[in-house]
C-alpha cells in the first residue's frame, strides 16, 4: 500500500496539485478536527459510496492514525475500485504534529 506523509500532503496542497482527500473517520471526529478540504466518507460507508471517488484523480485517504484509512483502501481494492490511492501515514495526528498544531488532537 502506498503511503504519504503529512509534510508531503502539505507540499501537494501548497503546489495546488489535484487530488481528493477522503476522511474515513466518524462524523463527530470530523466535526472536532479536520484537514481543510477533506471529504467525509466514514469507513463503514466507503464501499457503498465509492461512486463519489474519481478514479482519474489521486486519492489520499486519512483517519486518526492511519489504521482505518488503510482498511478503507483495502476494502475499495477488494470491491474492484481502480485508482491511485495513498494512505496518510499517522493520520490527522501526524498532520497536527508535523504541519498544523492548531488542529486539535484527541
Amino acid at each position: 500500500m502506498q503511503e504519504i506523509t503529512a509534510t508531503e500532503l502539505k507540499a501537494k496542497m501548497d503546489a495546488g496539485e489535484d487530488f481528493q482527500l477522503i476522511d474515513v473517520r466518524q462524523p463527530a471526529e470530523y466535526d472536532f478536527a479536520r484537514i481543510e478540504g477533506a471529504k467525509l466518507i466514514p469507513l463503514g460507508e466507503i464501499v457503498q459510496r465509492m461512486n463519489e471517488l474519481d478514479p482519474e484523480r489521486e486519492i489520499i485517504v486519512q483517519c486518526k492514525a492511519g489504521g482505518r484509512s488503510a482498511m478503507a483502501i483495502q476494502a475499495l481494492e477488494r470491491a474492484g475500485f481502480k485508482g491511485d490511492m495513498k494512505n496518510l501515514r499517522g493520520g490527522i495526528t501526524a498532520w497536527s504534529n508535523e504541519v498544523d498544531p492548531k488542529v486539535p488532537k484527541y
